[in-house]
């Protein structure tokens, strides 16, 4: 049980169902559809319909998405890609001719075609008790009458909003009067509820043929775009199948590449090598190892993480016991190493939330445009932000990750489920971009390992080693920074809150669903 002297948020108890997002309108709607009826598939979109208004920097339907459903008795999950791909005349000798060394964040190129549509409509299909146009009605509501903008999304939105300033139609929808609306302003995006209002009625095909397709290949294209009207009517997700690895007893699972979920199985293979209990190892010392073991990921992912159906990517080697024996070999705990990739495979900003529903149907869901309003361009008639996610892109010929014609770019965004004995025992993931596979890690080790709850492991300060960096949030000692400087470390205090989590835990036993919601973020966890 928490400290109640203390600053911070109760985890959310109940015996029926539960929610839990990153913005409290989004939970309100999923618990309204819960208690109408609706089962976990029905609830989770319509929460992510609702963040795609109240939360335009961070998720749209201009974006991507991935999911892990896990239906009631299934022994395991079902993994949902619902990333975009390139346009089909994407090629990198293109790219590479125009004089790009890299895909810039705010142009057309990093604009992969929106697959989150196409993953909402055929989940709701397979899996959901509702309609696409059911779900959407509270959305569609929001965008025409108005929400109020919550503290964080006031923060970043204003923080960002210089990125909006080069599309006109992103100023004139997103920077009313010239400005970003502060919190608890009243924000209307009349042109986004006629969009919803037509894939409501019209489902899948309203927003990838006709008019509305039209809109968005005609922007990109003015701006120098290769997207065609036949891209966007190809788009479709589909089902893959989840990569897992076992943890202290627990089977984890995380959609496989082209996300980075694969990242997080192979620094939980390492970390099972220590003992990370209460009292094992100090604070500095739990730090150092996290971000040596982090970067040893991190690095395997930048050089091998592709979409499978265009590059080999060698997921049994890196989850081998080989691996895990060689990342805990190269740790020094007196000092920061340089990570390199492991010989025998050397190759030559986002909304997560969960539902557990009254049957026990629970889904792990995550939505995204990747950085802070995606690549800021809106298509002029249907007032909605197209993502960035191209940018993941490399510009490097015979990379793994190269841009290519109708190939999906390496993704951050990851839901993960955990389960025990053939049993679903928790949705989680953690949005937060590239510190995403760390949080994952964090979050599971901090009630795995060191026994806190839903909430507490939420709470703790987090730390993540990246590009070069190891930032520690500011709840660190200032002790802290001097330990990890003193090893090597490029330490540095955080400039954002990192990341942003949320959790279901089902205590089969007692009957019980402990829910946790990030308090980084604006949101809650409800549940009945």
């Amino acid at each position: 049980m928490r400290n109640f002297f203390k600053t911070g948020r109760s985890t959310v108890y109940a015996g029926t169902a539960a929610v839990a997002t990153s913005h409290p309108l989004a939970s309100l709607a999923a618990l309204d559809m819960l208690r109408a009826g609706g089962n976990a598939v029905d609830a989770a979109i319509t929460a992510v319909a609702v963040q795609a208004v109240a939360d335009p920097h961070m998720t749209g339907i201009g974006g991507d998405c991935f999911a892990l459903y896990t239906p009631k008795g299934a022994a395991a999950p079902i993994a949902l890609n619902g990333s975009g791909k390139a346009p089909a005349a994407a090629d990198v000798d293109w790219y590479i001719a125009q004089g790009m060394s890299e895909i810039p964040l705010d142009s057309p190129h990093a604009v992969t075609i929106p697959g989150a549509i196409a993953a909402w409509s055929l989940l709701l299909k397979d899996h959901g008790t509702r309609s696409l146009g059911d779900v959407l009605q509270p959305a569609i509501r929001l965008a025409e009458e108005g929400y109020r903008v919550q503290p964080r999304v006031a923060r970043d939105w204003a923080q960002y909003a210089h990125r909006l300033q080069r599309d006109p139609v992103s100023v004139e929808i997103f920077l009313p009067g010239g400005a970003a609306p502060q919190q608890g302003d009243l924000h209307r995006q009349p042109k986004l509820a006629a969009t919803l209002r037509k894939i409501a009625a019209g489902g899948r095909d309203a927003f990838y043929t006709g008019e509305m397709a039209q809109d968005a290949v005609d922007r990109l294209r003015e701006l120098g775009g290769l997207h065609t009207l036949e891209d966007f009517a190809s788009a479709e997700a589909e089902y893959v199948t989840p990569v897992t690895t076992k943890y202290r007893g627990y089977d984890v699972y995380e959609c496989p590449p082209n996300g980075q979920g694969l990242g997080v199985l192979m620094m939980l293979n390492a970390l099972e090598g220590y003992d990370l209990s209460p009292g094992a190892l100090d604070e500095a010392d739990r730090v150092h190892l996290f971000a040596e073991i982090n970067k040893q990921v991190y690095h395997h992912r930048d050089h091998l993480f592709a979409d499978p159906m265009h590059a080999s990517v060698p997921v049994a080697e890196l989850l081998s016991p080989e691996w895990a024996a060689q990342a805990r070999a190269n740790v020094d705990m007196a000092k920061a190493g340089t990570p390199s990739v492991w010989p025998k495979v050397a190759h030559t900003d986002t909304i997560y939330l969960c539902v557990v529903d009254k049957d026990g149907n629970a889904i792990s869901f995550i939505n995204s445009i990747f950085h802070q309003f995606g690549s800021c361009i809106t298509p002029p008639r249907s007032g909605y932000l197209l993502h960035n996610r191209g940018a993941q892109f490399r510009l490097i010929k015979g990379h793994p990750n190269a841009i290519g014609p109708s190939k999906r770019p390496l993704h951050t965004i990851i839901p993960g489920m955990l389960m025990k004995d053939g049993r679903t025992v928790a949705p989680f993931g953690v949005m937060g971009g590239q510190y995403q596979t760390m949080g994952h890690v964090e979050l599971l080790t901090n009630i795995i390992d060191r026994g806190m709850d839903v909430q507490q492991a939420m709470e703790a300060p987090r730390s993540f080693a990246y590009n070069g960096a190891l930032e520690l949030e500011p709840e660190y000692p200032p002790a802290m920074l001097d330990a990890m400087r003193a090893r090597g470390h490029a330490a540095k205090w955080a400039a954002d809150p990192l990341g942003g989590a949320q959790m279901i835990w089902i205590d089969h036993a007692r009957g019980v669903l402990a829910a946790g919601s990030e308090p980084r973020k604006d949101g809650m966890a409800l549940g009945y």
